[in-house]
């Protein structure tokens, strides 16, 4: 399924200038569609989430170590098996079927997580599922939504489609507790509820995402690994991710510094998350929008621009208003970089070789972003925390400049800078 197939026009031929109204600048029902898929998968799999740390650490009484250890297998097996996802669905242009054998296996790990009890090889295996799934269907997904629309209206449609991802990250945690609520703790039943949850977002991926018999009838392209980096556009694009990725310091520590800062109590510390997903979700699609008028590059660099806004908070004398200003700011992040990096990337690439780009660029970023963290993490433990946020500030401050250079060249995304 390409945007060639049904407007005569290349995948990858230069976006003509937006358009006001018009059928062109609506949100085509193919994104409607996945964002419905990830609303409910996402509802299916924060469900899991939320209650994840209780079911293992109080439920079955394992330890931190063990816990650590499954807990960093849960978050990072996905990063390289994007690569194998996004290469598979590029043969052929089966996108929607690898993206559906994706979403299949993570709803089939909660399964596991029942059938494992208090067996730790048995959860491994089933974390490693869900992460293994979320990271086959992660490109394919995208790459149906850049291919499924004009290239001028990507910015929206990515905000869209996030917005309702987003959403389903809110709802699941809520679903968990009221489950828990209605069955005294009955963590088996979360997990059953999560399961069928799941399979309805693989149901829905199969009756409305279009893409199905139009698979079998397409002439088989064989694509190279790693074909997208011959591009030089999209090399640049790729270079500016993985710079900024290096400089990006996790959430998590960004909680945590609140949290010992302002003395929080650790009741509240879960909620925080919470209103960064809040804060996305509402300013997801203006981004979107934005992003569709001034240019994708200005947007994207912005949104870091906002994180270095972060940082700086936590280095002043912290009030509580803080929080509210900190959350703010780390939802305009990733409402400006998330969709609007794929929306910008996305043209760059041919529709032959879409899923493999993207996915190229999703385990850039991821990994970069790793050693970001893991970086910090050492600093803060060397140094201590002010010093380490300070090296921070800098590290992000030249990563802009640098991913600017980047982005301004002519060869690069949307010709001049933005």
């Amino acid at each position: 399924m390409t945007y060639l197939a049904t407007t005569g026009r290349r995948d990858d031929a230069p976006a003509s200038p937006p358009t006001g109204g018009g059928a062109g600048r609506r949100v085509p029902a193919t994104v409607i569609a996945l964002g419905t898929v990830s609303l409910v998968t996402d509802v299916s799999s924060e469900m899991v989430t939320a209650v994840l740390p209780l079911y293992l650490v109080v439920g079955l009484g394992l330890s931190p170590l063990q816990f650590g250890f499954l807990d960093g297998l849960f978050n990072g097996a996905s990063a390289l098996v994007r690569l194998i996802g996004g290469h598979a669905a590029d043969r052929g242009g089966r996108h929607k079927r690898i993206a559906g054998i994706g979403y299949l296996l993570s709803a089939c790990s909660r399964l596991g997580l029942l059938l494992a009890g208090g067996a730790t090889a048995g959860l491994a295996t089933a974390l490693a599922a869900d992460r293994i799934g979320k990271g086959i269907r992660t490109a394919p997904r995208d790459a149906l939504i850049s291919l499924s629309g004009p290239p001028e209206t990507l910015g929206r449609s990515f905000g869209v489609h996030r917005a309702m991802d987003t959403t389903g990250a809110l709802l699941g945690p809520l679903a968990a507790f009221a489950v828990l609520w209605a069955t005294a703790d009955a963590y088996d039943a979360v997990f059953v509820v999560s399961f069928c949850i799941g399979l309805l977002g693989v149901l829905v991926l199969l009756l409305y995402v279009p893409g199905g018999r139009a698979e079998t009838r397409a002439t088989p392209v064989r694509t190279k690994r790693f074909a997208a980096l011959r591009d030089r556009a999209f090399r640049r694009v790729l270079a500016a991710a993985g710079l900024l990725g290096a400089a990006t310091v996790g959430d998590s520590f960004v909680y945590l510094l609140l949290q010992r800062e302002l003395d929080l109590s650790p009741g509240w510390f879960p909620l925080l998350p919470l209103g960064v997903a809040a804060s996305y979700l509402l300013l997801a699609v203006p981004a979107g929008r934005i992003a569709d008028r001034v240019g994708r590059r200005l947007p994207f660099l912005c949104g870091h621009l906002a994180l270095l806004g972060v940082y700086t908070v936590l280095l002043t004398p912290l009030r509580p208003v803080a929080i509210v200003l900190v959350l703010v700011l780390l939802g305009v992040f990733y409402a400006a970089t998330d969709g609007v990096l794929m929306a910008l990337a996305g043209p760059v690439l041919p529709a032959s070789g879409r899923a493999g780009g993207l996915a190229l660029l999703q385990t850039g970023q991821a990994l970069t972003r790793l050693l970001g963290t893991a970086g910090f993490g050492a600093a803060w433990t060397l140094w201590g925390q002010r010093p380490a946020l300070y090296a921070a500030l800098a590290l992000l401050t030249l990563a802009l400049t640098g991913a600017w250079l980047l982005l301004r060249h002519p060869s690069s995304p949307e010709g001049t800078a933005a």
